[in-house]
């Protein structure tokens, strides 16, 4: 499964304290990759393994539990296992880069240690791998550091780092790193300047930097940023404020620390201006009085203002004051490969919201349909077509389609309140978990998983590959069974709940013709289909609103393959009996009419609270809207009486 993580923490609900932090061990390298923007062969001046220690326990006094080690190659250091071993004793979480190539028995137990471990690979194969990194022997040592991890069972994550000497083995390296772990992620898709404005390390950066299509490609928009291309501000720089990093400084608990202690907010930041030296002062002083005044201290003044500071891709760019910095060595300076890459990624944007983004509206809900993959004319069956709209709607929910399957083992799902094939549900802080799980009851392999909000309003789904979407002509938008486990959910929040029964509009009236299996619903769509417009023949959507009840169709049909989005205001519920005779009766018994309809609502996963509303609203059905028995044959004699009531 590809991993994606945030590079920014940013938690602004939260006190302003030091709660992560990452450490530099070291900016030398045994490798010399062509892309590298910090390395340097000078270990001179390095903070020592008793200063580290006392930076950990000085910043764990203060709030931090979560430590982000790196470098250069962090385990080119000799004390690196002390370090590691105290850092990962004395935290909560942490996460590791390394090119994996110094990994020894003794570090590889020390890493099962849970933990994020990520380690790089420049290529598929040796030659591509050593060509970046400019170091026979690296992809060999890499492979070899991989297989003392898998050894010792300690979990890591593929790192890929593309470039423009690699890029035309992507997909190969991603082939690779499914085959190393159940986990990868591509690294940052575009290249930084190096941090001490070499010309010559710069000029090899440039070159290695991939077309702007291709870094948008590789890191596409989430679907969030699609709700107003072109509007909206940077979220770092807000207009008209030229204080390059007070936004950013307001709103981060994080910091980092050179190997050299020197520490700011950023990593990035390698102005000696910006950085305060932990060697002549305290961390504590470091945090709360030098760090907040760095947020007055740069301002982008009128370069920045007529560039950046009011550009119309603004929302659409990555550029930041560090970025200008380490290209210009001035922070208000743009970036012009940053703004060929935003007027990409607006136009992939505006081909994503036509392209990877379907409207359909059932029972006054509109379901906005997210997809990692392309639309296409025939990716629905043709029954959704008269739900299909063109954009949100007054009450819209959203889900949205992956094609790979999380890494969820059960002692990660939280509480399981459910279990019976082909699901098991769990609750988990405020989200519910649908593992889909094999038919024998077992508990994997999973072969789908769901992640919904608590109110069911936003889901992620993922799928165990592409083939079933590829292959189009699909009969539920949530790719499962059926929609009907997400949308009684959504009704049952909003006075509504499904019905086994046959709907239909007759003079502008809504009738549900209701009952199970061969009770006659597709026979009574058949014997009216020239009189009334049917809804659906089998499901059908029920809603209480201010001014009465209204009957909707849905898509999930029996025998009869008309359907339709139509709603109407619900004139009668009709009890449906196969008879010889043909008459309508009038029910009269509350209690008789909601046992007959408890006996058809179609049930989701069922809740205390789930049921506690439907009971409710089949309570005030039977009171409110009229109820009779409908006895018929397949004559057609009853289609008069039904135009009498």
């Amino acid at each position: 499964m590809k991993d994606n993580f945030a590079s920014t923490k940013i938690l602004t609900n939260l006190p302003r304290l030091p709660l992560a932090g990452s450490l530099d061990l070291t900016y030398r390298c045994n490798n010399r990759c062509r892309h590298c923007w910090l390395r340097t062969k000078d270990g001179s001046g390095e903070l020592s393994t008793k200063e580290i220690i006392a930076l950990v326990d000085a910043a764990r006094a203060m709030g931090c539990r979560d430590w982000g080690i790196s470098g250069g190659e962090p385990m080119l250091r000799p004390d690196f296992a002390e370090i590691f071993d105290y850092i990962t004793t004395h935290t909560k979480t942490y996460s590791i880069n390394t090119n994996g190539t110094l990994i020894t028995e003794e570090i590889a137990k020390l890493m099962t240690r849970k933990g994020s471990k990520m380690v790089a690979i420049y290529g598929a194969t040796a030659e591509v791998h050593d060509h970046v990194t400019q170091n026979p022997g690296s992809f060999a040592a890499t492979m070899h550091g991989f297989s003392l991890l898998k050894e010792a069972g300690a979990g890591f994550i593929v790192q890929i780092i593309p470039m423009k000497d690699n890029y035309h083995q992507l997909q190969e390296m991603i082939k690779l790193a499914k085959s190393l772990s159940p986990h990868y992620r591509i690294g940052a898709p575009w290249l930084y300047l190096s941090a001490g404005a070499d010309p010559e390390r710069n000029a090899e950066i440039e070159a290695q930097r991939l077309p702007p299509r291709d870094v948008v490609e590789l890191d596409r928009p989430d679907f969030s940023s699609l709700e107003s291309v072109g509007d909206g501000e940077h979220p770092k720089c807000p207009a008209g404020d030229d204080r390059l990093f007070a936004a950013c400084i307001k709103g981060r608990r994080d910091f980092h620390i050179d190997p050299y202690g020197m520490m700011s907010f950023c990593a990035f930041l390698k102005d000696p201006e910006m950085m305060y030296n932990l060697r002549e002062g305290t961390f504590q002083d470091a945090w709360d009085r030098f760090i907040p005044s760095l947020a007055e201290k740069v301002h982008g003044g009128k370069e920045y203002l007529d560039s950046c500071g009011s550009c119309d891709y603004r929302k659409d760019c990555r550029w930041c004051a560090v970025y200008g910095y380490l290209e210009h060595g001035r922070y208000s300076a743009k970036v012009d490969y940053l703004c060929d890459v935003a007027r990409e990624m607006r136009a992939c944007k505006e081909t994503m919201q036509k392209e990877n983004r379907r409207y359909f509206t059932i029972g006054g809900i509109t379901i906005q349909v997210d997809s990692d993959l392309p639309f296409t004319e025939t990716s629905f069956h043709p029954k959704f077509s008269s739900f299909i709209v063109d954009g949100p709607g007054e009450d819209t929910v959203s889900i949205r389609h992956h094609f790979e399957l999380p890494d969820l083992p059960e002692e990660k799902r939280g509480n399981e309140l459910y279990r019976k094939s082909p699901w098991a549900i769990y609750k988990k802080g405020n989200s519910w978990i649908y593992a889909g799980i094999p038919t024998d009851g077992t508990v994997s392999p999973l072969h789908k998983v769901a992640v919904f909000s608590f109110d069911h309003s936003a889901g992620r789904i993922y799928n165990n590959g592409e083939d079933i979407f590829l292959k189009g002509n699909m009969t539920s938008l949530t790719m499962f069974p059926t929609d009907q486990i997400l949308i009684a959910r959504l009704l049952a929040d909003r006075d509504g709940f499904f019905l086994h029964s046959c709907g239909a509009v007759m003079d502008g009236k809504g009738l549900l013709f209701v009952g199970h299996s061969e009770a006659g619903k597709s026979t009574t769509a058949g014997l009216i289909a020239g009189h009334a417009e049917i809804l659906c023949d089998d499901r059908n959507i029920v809603r209480r609103f201010a001014d009465g009840w209204k009957v909707y169709g849905t898509w999930s049909h029996g025998d009869v393959p008309d359907v339709s989005s139509r709603s109407a205001p619900l004139h009668a519920i009709l009890f449906i009996e196969k008879s010889d005779v043909n008459r309508i009766i009038r029910i009269e018994d509350r209690q008789v009419i909601v046992r007959r309809l408890l006996a058809c609502v179609i049930r989701p996963f069922v809740t205390a609270e789930w049921w506690e509303k439907t009971l409710d609203g089949v309570e005030k059905m039977a009171r409110e809207v009229p109820c009779y028995v409908m006895q018929f044959d397949k004559s057609g004699a009853i289609v008069p009486e039904l135009k009498r009531l």
